[in-house]
C-alpha cells in the first residue's frame, strides 16, 4: 500500500473511544452482520464483544481520569476493530493460498523476543493496549499474524511494505468477496483496507525491533 500509513500491529495508536454500538444491522442481505467475508459473517455481536474486550483491558489498566480522555480522543474504535477482523481473514486466505502456517513455537519465540526489549510480559501487554488497542487475551493471536505476514512475505520474496505482499492480500480480498455493513463503509480489495479506514493492523516485526509498516 505504498509504504502504508502506520498501521495496526505495532498497531496504529491506541484505538479509542467506539462509535455508537450497533443493535440492528443496516444491510437487509445479512441481517445481524457487520460484514460478511468468504461467505462467513460477523456478527454485530461478535463485533461488540471484541470492543468491549479492548475497552474492559484499557480501564483496568489506566486511571479512570486517562481511560475517560482516551475515550474522548477518537470515534473510530469500532470501525478501526471492524477493519482489523477482516483483514485477519484476509491474510489467513493469502497466507493459505501461498502454503504458509504458523506454529506455535514461532509465536512464542516472537514473543519471548518481545517481552526481552520490553522489559517483561506485562510490560509488552501494556504496551501492545496503550499504543495498539491490543487487549492481553488478544496478544497471541495478534503475534501469530505477524508471523503469518512475515512468512507470506518471504514466500513472496519481498517483506510487508513491498507491493508483491500486498498484491496477494488484494487478490485474497477478492476470492473472499468482503461485504461490509453499510454502516461501516465498504471494502476496497484493491487496497485490502475499508474505505476511509486508517490502513491495517499488519507490522513488520523482528526480534531486533519492532517496525511498524510505513
Amino acid at each position: 500500500m505504498h509504504r502504508r500509513r502506520r498501521t495496526a500491529l505495532l498497531l496504529t495508536a491506541a484505538l479509542t473511544m467506539a462509535a455508537p454500538l450497533l443493535t440492528a444491522c443496516g444491510n437487509d442481505a445479512h441481517p445481524g452482520a457487520a460484514a460478511v467475508v468468504g461467505g462467513q459473517r460477523i456478527t454485530v455481536s461478535q463485533l461488540e464483544d471484541r470492543v468491549g474486550e479492548i475497552r474492559a483491558a484499557q480501564r483496568e489498566a489506566v486511571p479512570e481520569a486517562q481511560y475517560e480522555q482516551a475515550v474522548a480522543r477518537t470515534g473510530s474504535l469500532t470501525r478501526d476493530t471492524l477493519h482489523g477482523m477482516v483483514l485477519d481473514r484476509v491474510l489467513e486466505r493469502a497466507a493459505r493460498d501461498a502454503g504458509v502456517s504458523v506454529t506455535p513455537k514461532e509465536v512464542q519465540q516472537m514473543r519471548a523476543g518481545l517481552e526481552q526489549q520490553a522489559g517483561g510480559a506485562e510490560a509488552l501487554e501494556t504496551a501492545w493496549l496503550q499504543q495498539y488497542g491490543i487487549p492481553p487475551q488478544r496478544l497471541d493471536d495478534n503475534l501469530r499474524l505477524q508471523v503469518q505476514a512475515q512468512k507470506l512475505a518471504q514466500r513472496l520474496g519481498a517483506d510487508t511494505s513491498r507491493p508483491e505482499f500486498w498484491q496477494a492480500l488484494s487478490e485474497a480480498s477478492r476470492k473472499l468477496d468482503v461485504d461490509l455493513n453499510p454502516r461501516y463503509g465498504t471494502w476496497d480489495d484493491e487496497k485490502s483496507s475499508r474505505v476511509d479506514a486508517r490502513t491495517p493492523w499488519v507490522r513488520d516485526v523482528t526480534v531486533d525491533g519492532v517496525q511498524p509498516i510505513a
